[in-house]
């Protein structure tokens, strides 16, 4: 039987669920969650897309993102591919390791973000240790969403969601943590299954049009370099790794192009090469101060 076709927009919230094959734990240790949130935290860079809240269970991941122009399904494929290759080479194994793709449910109504967003942070309370102080869980947001944990990741845009919860941080905080702690996940489990009501987000979400073209960013990546545009196409132009891997993320993350878009478009290069080029490039801004910034600086001359 086919599988049914994903409902998706590239402007949509998403309630993102992966779950393991029955016979094996997603997580198995303290390491293995680092790992996927490091992860999450690449990904993020590459798509810039936004964490409003997660959860980390032995067996299963909930996610809330905001797809902010990015396809959802690159997103968790790039995320869950290459955890799945982490683990399988830590643990000596071969096979599939996530039970099929993963679920996706658009937020589409305010009554659904917050109730999905207290279901999700509730979620450590099957753990006998932390049945009376989910907060504590290392692997959840609760604690940052409370101000009771620095985001070591810096992972989550939780600012969004609280001003659903009060009109500043400090009562919002206060409301949601009166409104986690009585809270049972069987009767949240109920409350998000309904989507009757529509009503429009609060207006400080902000999506980023992704329209830029290649040409666009030739010119910023030669200018930032100081370098000719000729040179980006250069195959055996190895002095300039650099300015081809800072091309490739930018081509992934603002034109949302796949790795044979980008071969097509720089000519003379592999989608092998693609593959290292984007990796080399994540490297950097996340290195060294002179590329920090650049997606955004990308984005302050061309959005």
């Amino acid at each position: 039987m086919p599988r049914k076709a994903r409902v998706k927009t590239t402007e949509s919230i998403f309630h993102v669920i992966c779950k393991s094959i029955t016979e094996v734990s997603l997580f198995r240790d303290v390491d293995d969650k680092k790992k996927y949130l490091s992860l999450i935290k690449k990904y993020k860079t590459l798509y810039k897309f936004k964490i409003y809240g997660y959860c980390l269970m032995d067996n299963h991941s909930h996610l809330m993102i905001d797809a902010n122009g990015s396809d959802i399904s690159k997103v968790m494929h790039g995320i869950n591919f290459s955890y799945a290759l982490y683990f399988n080479r830590k643990y000596k194994r071969e096979g599939h390791l996530f039970k099929d793709r993963f679920k996706s449910k658009i937020v589409d109504n305010d009554i659904y973000l917050k109730t999905l967003s207290l279901y999700m942070h509730n979620n450590p309370r099957s753990i006998v240790e932390y049945r009376t102080c989910p907060d504590e869980y290392a692997f959840s947001s609760l604690g940052i969403f409370l101000g009771k944990r620095r985001d070591h990741f810096n992972l989550v845009d939780y600012r969004y969601v609280m001003n659903h919860f009060g009109e500043n941080l400090k009562i919002a905080r206060e409301n949601y943590y009166k409104l986690i702690s009585p809270c049972s996940e069987s009767s949240l489990k109920q409350e998000i299954e309904f989507e009757d009501t529509k009503t429009e987000y609060k207006s400080e979400r902000r999506m980023l049009v992704r329209d830029i073209t290649p040409e666009d960013i030739f010119d910023f990546i030669s200018t930032r370099m100081n370098i000719s545009k000729l040179h980006i196409h250069m195959k055996f132009s190895r002095n300039l790794v650099h300015a081809k891997a800072l091309t490739v993320v930018l081509m992934r993350s603002i034109c949302n192009f796949r790795s044979r878009d980008i071969t097509s478009a720089l000519g003379n290069v592999t989608q092998a090469r693609v593959s290292k080029l984007s990796t080399i490039g994540i490297e950097l801004i996340g290195t060294d101060s002179k590329y920090e910034n650049i997606i955004e600086d990308f984005l302050k001359c061309y959005v």
